[in-house]
């Protein structure tokens, strides 16, 4: 997948294109369909298909008091849509210059000029332009002037629920730990990736031992709690079994920021610092408490291992 930063780094030559425009936070399966959607368009059309999105939540630049926590950062989303085999990716910055430009500048320089398009594919609560005075009908009345079509696609409701996919019902889940719940609406499995860094060594002393990664992680983290799960380590590209841990380590009260820590179940001598890991939330197995003395905690711990070692089980097999 080419990625272009500008309409000015796209070539005179490329196109037509079937365009999909979106937030695309977390690429989940709403997102999913509609890139799907584009690619019927795209190979019926003979076009390359182009997903049309941001560097932030515009929100950031029009209302950051309003403005939420993305599912995935900027990079892990382009990871994600490189993954669904689309031709090419406009990774528009949304800054004030952006924001202030006219609906129909939008459509005539960027849809039109830049990527010669034949076909548009938005949501039905599709807003653009400036004060996102853009709407579906406008859309529409430009369509034929300017050699476009518009698909409007419906929203995407999970079997046996009548709310649509949306970002905001992950972070809904992620921030009550129903991974599981999130990863249905994703359609894979929520993780984040980061380095290994030292930490304070605490669970070695314990005798559980555990990979800590950075503060900068590509996705949202789910809520406090302890956590089956996988910790793939890309350096060797094992994936091992895991009981992973989210919070301050209240028992201890010392830690200052929101930590993951990935306990490899079985495996106390692997040397992880510095390598980048990935890892995998499966499933919610207890909130986070202080508890009233080590040997409490240490008991609470290997629960916690046998636990996970338990769920994970039918899948390590």
């Amino acid at each position: 997948m080419i990625v272009f930063h500008d309409p000015g780094d796209i070539p005179d030559d490329f196109g037509p294109t079937v365009v999909a425009i979106g937030k695309f936070d977390g690429v989940h399966i709403g997102h999913r369909a509609i890139i799907a959607r584009m690619q019927e368009d795209a190979d019926a059309a003979g076009a390359k298909s182009v997903a049309v999105t941001f560097d932030r939540n515009p929100l950031e630049v029009l209302r950051p008091e309003l403005c939420p926590d993305n599912v995935v950062a900027v990079q892990r989303k382009l990871a994600l849509l490189g993954e669904l085999d689309i031709d090419a990716t406009l990774l528009l910055t949304f800054d004030a210059q952006l924001a202030a430009l006219e609906a129909e500048e939008f459509v005539s320089t960027i849809l039109v000029d830049a990527l010669h398009v034949v076909t548009v594919l938005v949501g039905r609560d599709f807003r653009f332009g400036r004060g996102g005075a853009g709407t579906l009908d406008l859309l529409r009345e430009l369509g034929p002037r300017y050699g476009f079509t518009v698909d409007v696609l419906d929203d995407v409701y999970p079997a046996g629920t009548d709310r649509r996919v949306s970002s905001t019902w992950i972070r809904e889940l992620l921030a009550t730990g129903d991974v599981a719940g999130a990863a249905r609406l994703l359609g894979r499995p929520v993780d984040v990736t980061g380095e290994v860094v030292h930490g304070l060594k605490r669970g070695r002393e314990l005798g559980f031992p555990t990979a800590n990664l950075s503060e900068l992680v590509d996705s949202l983290v789910p809520a406090d709690g302890v956590y089956a799960g996988w910790l793939t380590d890309h350096t060797t590209g094992v994936r091992h079994p895991a009981a992973i841990s989210v919070g301050t380590n209240p028992t201890f009260d010392d830690v200052q920021r929101r930590q993951v820590e990935a306990h490899v179940i079985d495996a106390t001598d692997l040397d992880l610092y510095g390598h980048q890991v990935t890892v995998e939330f499966t499933e919610h197995l207890r909130g986070m408490v202080a508890f009233d003395g080590m040997e409490t905690l240490i008991a609470q711990i290997a629960a916690d291992v046998t636990a996970a070692r338990t769920r994970l089980a039918p899948e390590a097999r």
